[in-house]
């Protein structure tokens, strides 16, 4: 057996595991401010919508990609090479090579521990008007477009990307998100992420770690104070997720106060496999 790569225990506990998450809410939430909760001096700001005003104080560095096939070549640069690929295909050796020589040294990206992607709806639109210019988005007998053969390259296109960036090993990665409120065939509402098709909303809560709902909540006296829901069985029906087990229901609204706590000492795991949970902390009410 000598030779096998068995990676022990202690090997496995020292790595380092960055968090990948996506943050989502509605329009006007605060989900884009909270950038300004993270260390300007180890975040990337993944920039898709250019933003204003939400961050128009944050100091740290920005990356803008505008077309898809910028955002593809940021996140190999990010994430390295996928060594399973051909080289005839993105996110690969030869496409992460090609990347490095056009944008120079990835070590360049080493001070950065977390990279904020604002929005993953603005980059289902691009992904999809890319899709629509491809041999794919049109039907092989007429040659008319086929939207449904664009739309099924977009969820391959969007669901490559995501894993690529979830399999960025030592950085935490977040995704911002539109939160729609809906109404099903029987009038009772539910949310779903702003995204354009339908295959990435559904896989996307299986590829990261963490899904986190900022919303804003009442007091008993009246009082709006905005919080992060994170756990999937929550009574009001918010899309949220915790892989660590650290989290409660409710959690104060500080994207870097909650990837502390992610991070930090881990529950007995017979504690979190237990369905009872202790009361969640009250929220601390903040203006982000």
């Amino acid at each position: 057996m000598s030779g096998l790569p068995i990676i022990t225990a202690d090997q496995r506990m020292a790595e380092r595991h960055g968090i990948k998450g996506v943050l989502v809410g509605p329009v006007g939430a605060g989900k884009t401010t909270q950038l300004n909760n993270l260390n300007p001096d180890s975040t990337l700001f993944f920039d898709l919508v250019t933003e204003g005003l939400a961050v128009e104080q944050w100091p740290g560095d920005t990356i803008r990609p505008r077309t898809w096939d910028d955002i593809r070549d940021f996140s190999v640069f990010i994430g390295g090479p996928n060594p399973a690929l051909r080289n005839d295909q993105y996110y690969s050796s030869a496409h992460y090579q090609a990347v490095v020589a056009k944008f120079g040294d990835p070590a360049v990206l080493d001070k950065y521990e977390t990279v904020f992607v604002d929005s993953i709806t603005v980059a289902a639109r691009l992904c999809l008007q890319w899709c629509k210019g491809q041999p794919q988005a049109f039907s092989e007998k007429s040659g008319k477009p086929d939207m449904r053969g664009a739309y099924g390259l977009l969820g391959q296109e969007m669901i490559s990307w995501l894993t690529h960036l979830q399999h960025t090993r030592n950085k935490n990665v977040w995704f911002v998100g539109i939160l729609n409120k809906l109404l099903d065939d029987f009038n009772r509402p539910y949310y779903a992420l702003q995204l354009e098709g339908s295959k990435t909303g559904l896989e996307l809560p299986g590829i990261v770690d963490e899904v986190i709902t900022l919303t804003d909540m009442q007091a008993e006296d009246g009082k709006q104070y905005r919080v992060f829901v994170c756990h999937t069985m929550n009574p009001w029906g918010y899309p949220a997720k915790d892989r660590s087990g650290r989290l409660n229901m409710v959690e104060e609204p500080h994207l870097g106060r909650l990837m502390a706590k992610i991070s930090g000492p881990v529950r007995p795991i017979q504690e979190r496999l237990e369905y009872g949970q202790p009361a969640p902390a009250e929220a601390t009410s903040t203006n982000n």
